[in-house]
């Protein structure tokens, strides 16, 4: 199980201009003049997202930077009704009764004009969840308009100085990376990093705690993979996947077919797995076509020899099934685990989630997301994990 991608589940953003020490100017001997800076232009927009359940939620905040580029950054806002920050991503959160600000993680403080850096959280909520609507980047309001900050003067030498730049980073690694194919179109390291490609989204969604190092690339949105090493220790802690987005009542979707075809390898502990969320993630249906490690379902029933299924043996979509249901807190969560492990293979989704309406485990509900990925729970160094071809086609 992994929580909700939009979680967000999914995390980590404030100085401008550029500036160098007196004191090592002093201490070489060089001439300190003092140097006014032109004025910066500075403003932005920002985009609050929601994606709530029964007392939780989660969010996405997109900046947008209309200003000049920026090299470091910090956004605040305050909640309306007693929202608390429970697990951020792509910033470093911080909060204070109703005051929320997010600073820059290491990886993301540049931003250049008109492009969008976007932190995302997890939190909490009882009674309301009012999205807020005012927002300070640096202390600027987020207006949609820009405006020119007073000129400052900033000590200098007469000698030339390395300047820090203030160009935006890159997702792209090098193609010489670790189990990274040269001819990669994408390649990203940054906790959900996204792209998108002919209707698909791969995420790199690193989201739970003690995570390591995990790179993430790929060729064509059905064409991918993530190069992890992740500690030997309890927890998920990530879930890189592709995705599409139905938004349809169960009822009105026609057809709902997946094929896929992986290489994991055989060391460490992950499932290799469909996420399916509906109801605004009220429900999450997980599909493991192959697991290897200590690894296991949610469950509401457990005996010596560990978790005890619901229904066994259930042959449905083309596969046979120990099917589980159970909490993880949040939401109802139903995971159906192939009872032989198998790389490859065509899933009939629609026939395993009509089941579910069949025996009044849901009724008809709306299916939002389709996610096909590796849920990892550890690896061994730069293990490589790799969709040679993962398809999703609905109608």
């Amino acid at each position: 199980m992994r929580l909700p991608s939009i979680h967000a589940l999914m995390r980590q953003r404030a100085r401008r201009g550029v500036v160098v020490a007196a004191t090592l100017a002093v201490a070489s001997g060089l001439t300190v003049v003092a140097v006014t800076q032109a004025s910066a232009a500075a403003g932005c927009t920002v985009a609050y997202t929601t994606s709530q359940w029964p007392g939780g939620f989660t969010a996405n905040v997109a900046i947008t930077n209309l200003g000049d580029p920026l090299t470091s950054w910090k956004l605040e806002w305050d909640f309306a009704n007693g929202q608390t920050v429970t697990q951020g991503w792509n910033g470093t959160f911080a909060q204070s009764g109703a005051h929320v600000t997010v600073a820059n993680a290491a990886y993301n403080g540049g931003v250049a004009t008109n492009a969008t850096v976007t932190p995302g959280f997890n939190g909490t909520w009882t009674g309301a969840n009012t999205s807020p609507t005012a927002f300070t980047l640096n202390g600027v309001a987020c207006t949609g308009a820009t405006t020119s900050q007073p000129a400052t003067t900033q000590p200098s030498t007469a000698a030339p100085t390395a300047q820090p730049s203030t160009a935006a980073p890159t997702t792209s690694a090098p193609s010489s990376s670790a189990g990274v194919p040269s001819d990669a179109a994408w390649v990203a390291t940054g906790a959900w990093d996204s792209w998108t490609n002919n209707g698909y989204t791969i995420i790199n969604d690193i989201w739970g705690s003690g995570a390591g190092a995990q790179t993430i690339w790929a060729r064509t949105g059905t064409n991918w993979g993530v190069v992890a090493s992740h500690p030997s220790t309890s927890g998920v802690k990530s879930y890189p996947h592709n995705a599409k987005t139905l938004n349809r009542a169960l009822s009105s979707v026609g057809s709902l077919t997946s094929t896929v075809n992986v290489t994991v390898p055989n060391s460490g502990a992950y499932a290799t797995a469909y996420d399916i969320w509906a109801n605004n993630n009220a429900y999450e249906v997980m599909i493991w076509m192959n697991q290897y490690g200590a690894v296991g379902p949610i469950a509401e029933s457990y005996d010596a020899n560990g978790t005890v299924p619901s229904a066994a043996n259930i042959s449905v979509g083309g596969h046979t099934w120990n099917v589980y249901k159970g909490s993880n807190g949040s939401n109802a969560v139903f995971s159906f685990i192939r009872t032989s492990n198998t790389t490859s293979g065509t899933v009939d989704v629609l026939a395993v989630l009509n089941w579910l309406r069949t025996n009044s485990w849901w009724g008809d509900v709306t299916v939002g997301e389709v996610q096909f990925g590796f849920e990892l729970t550890s690896t061994s160094s730069n293990a490589g994990f790799t969709c040679t071809s993962c398809t999703i086609n609905y109608n």
